[in-house]
């Protein structure tokens, strides 16, 4: 299913890219990402203060804030250390050339940015293990159609770099495929609010990037969600 998958996102997005890849005029282009940057960051926002904030008895408190602090710290450090922002450009670069568009300026920020956006996240994670214990691939069917929109819009605006997050997006959720049954007994209750949680608030920062230029290193923060994970099991964290 994945790698078939995996051929029906490359073709569609590399059609995508090729029809509207810089179709656009430059101030066109400018104001498309700052609105797609712009309904990134809401939806970030919305998916990290969905399990941030809790109501009980009609008191509202937070939950989760010294996770997200801590895994922050620790992940972005490791992301840093092993410099996963240079690695990922450096795959772009090669993407890049292989695809014979030395001339577009876009396709690496392109092919990062549409990456990150339709990687990160608990449905990405769940849809795949779903896929690969019980066959289910209706989790994964819906993320397609919200990929394939979300590319859509990228594209328009970045050009056919985005065509090429079908890569990245097909060897994350195939290796979660076929790593499912070991992956299963980890996704508790707590580990996906503790993913969804950091993975929301990495989504924000992407949009951050498309509004106001690169402000974060995002592919640097991408250990964030494996320490997310880790703290669901901290006692002291419940």
């Amino acid at each position: 299913m994945c790698i078939r998958s995996f051929k029906r996102k490359y073709y569609c997005y590399k059609a995508l890219g090729i029809i509207f890849g810089n179709r656009l005029a430059e101030n066109h282009q400018k104001a498309l990402i700052s609105a797609c940057g712009l309904c990134v960051i809401f939806i970030g926002i919305a998916g990290s203060l969905e399990q941030m904030f809790r109501i009980k008895d009609g008191v509202i408190f937070t939950s989760g804030v010294l996770v997200v602090v801590l895994s922050y710290a620790v992940g972005t450090l490791l992301g840093t250390v092993f410099d996963l922002e240079g690695k990922i450009e450096k795959f772009g670069e090669f993407l890049k050339n292989r695809a014979h568009r030395n001339n577009d300026n876009n396709f690496v920020t392109a092919f990062v940015v549409s990456s990150l956006t339709v990687c990160i996240g608990a449905m990405a994670v769940v849809g795949a293990v779903q896929d690969g214990i019980h066959n289910d691939v209706s989790i994964l069917a819906a993320k397609s159609i919200l990929d394939f929109v979300i590319i859509f819009i990228l594209t328009a605006s970045l050009g056919i770099g985005c065509a090429f997050s079908a890569i990245p997006v097909g060897l994350f959720q195939g290796s979660i495929t076929l790593l499912a049954v070991f992956i299963e007994p980890i996704l508790t209750t707590k580990a996906l609010e503790y993913l969804s949680m950091t993975g929301s608030m990495l989504i924000f920062c992407v949009g951050i990037n498309l509004v106001f230029g690169k402000k974060f290193e995002v592919a640097n923060m991408l250990p964030v969600l494996l320490i997310a994970v880790l703290f669901a099991y901290v006692p002291s964290f419940d």
